[in-house]
């Protein structure tokens, strides 16, 4: 069945709460309009709004909310509009959410799951445009997953809920409409990334809005008889960095895509961990490719330009391979 990223999270949400009365869904914008990206059209004319809640516009109050609904031995789901304005809920989610197990000696747990679309692409500007996932995936406590795929937008959200401590799911605004087959079997683990095309002669590593970027220039260059292995992260928090040494062991190159910014990124840590554990398997220094460092312009060529792009990826690999 060929369904959209959107509908694949709709039905996710709608799955979430059929099966649990302790599930809500709260957020701005997720009743009434049926948010802001229409993920959760319908729900509240099916659930109501005891289960349906709009929010203030206080990211600050509603994921503290959230987070005393979850202590309390509810499963909120609570959807930040963009990820920019998760900062104004970095407090609870860094200091309270993610601390609550350890400071209380394990007598506490928050199961909750918080929903926030990132990255740009979308002529936002610099103030909606940024891919800070590894802000979180920097925090001890909680997981962070990134869904690249309908069939990881579907099958996600069940074992997010099912997991007793916070989980951060990252969804790319520029997925949203992509569609896809959804198999039969639709199910997904949170913990291990994910081979998305086998190749012999470099890792290509990537998650969330940058996959399709990345198995576009993987489709070229297998036309021009090169051929990457793609590795989707999907799971930010914890690493599963046994599927990328794996692959790095085959290929003994790697080059990691990031819609962050260099300084300080995810693709940072990936490479070092590769440089640490898989150092004599390469035969040429690993690489990133990120965004510029720069706040993401207006201007589409501008926005373009500063972003990860599939002929930028193809060029940076042909680059590493000599050819």
């Amino acid at each position: 069945m060929k369904i959209s990223y959107r509908e694949a999270i709709r039905q996710a949400l709608r799955e979430a709460l059929l099966g649990d009365a302790r599930v809500f869904l709260m957020g701005e914008d997720v009743g009434r309009y049926g948010g802001t990206y229409a993920v959760s059209k319908g729900l509240l004319a099916e659930f109501g709004p005891e289960r349906i809640r709009d929010t203030p516009l206080s990211e600050l109050g509603f994921v503290g909310a959230g987070i005393g609904a979850a202590l309390g031995g509810m499963r909120p789901i609570v959807e930040v509009m963009t990820v920019n304005f998760s900062l104004l809920a970095l407090d609870q989610i860094v200091n309270s959410a993610s601390l609550l197990r350890h400071m209380s000696g394990g007598q506490f747990s928050v199961p909750l799951v918080v929903r926030m679309a990132t990255g740009a692409g979308r002529q936002l500007a610099a103030q909606h445009s940024h891919s800070l996932e590894n802000w979180y995936a920097h925090i001890p406590g909680i997981r962070v997953l990134a869904p690249a795929t309908v069939t990881d937008a579907r099958g996600m959200l069940a074992p997010a809920l099912a997991d007793p401590d916070p989980v951060i799911i990252f969804e790319h605004a520029q997925l949203y409409n992509l569609e896809g087959e959804l198999p039969d079997d639709w199910r997904c683990d949170i913990s291990h990334a994910a081979v998305r095309r086998v190749g012999t002669q470099l890792s290509l590593i990537t998650w969330g809005g940058s996959l399709p970027k990345a198995l576009q220039a993987a489709a070229e260059l297998a036309a021009a008889g090169i051929e990457v292995e793609v590795i989707d992260l999907r799971v930010l928090r914890p690493l599963d960095a046994e599927t990328v040494y794996a692959s790095v062991r085959k290929t003994h190159r790697a080059l990691v895509v990031d819609e962050g910014w260099k300084s300080g990124s995810l693709a940072a840590e990936v490479v070092a961990r590769i440089a640490e554990d898989c150092l004599y398997e390469l035969d040429a220094p690993p690489r990133r490719l990120c965004t510029a460092e720069v706040p993401i312009p207006y201007a589409r060529h501008l926005e373009e330009a500063a972003l990860p792009q599939a002929d930028r990826i193809v060029a940076a690999v042909r680059e590493m391979l000599d050819v």
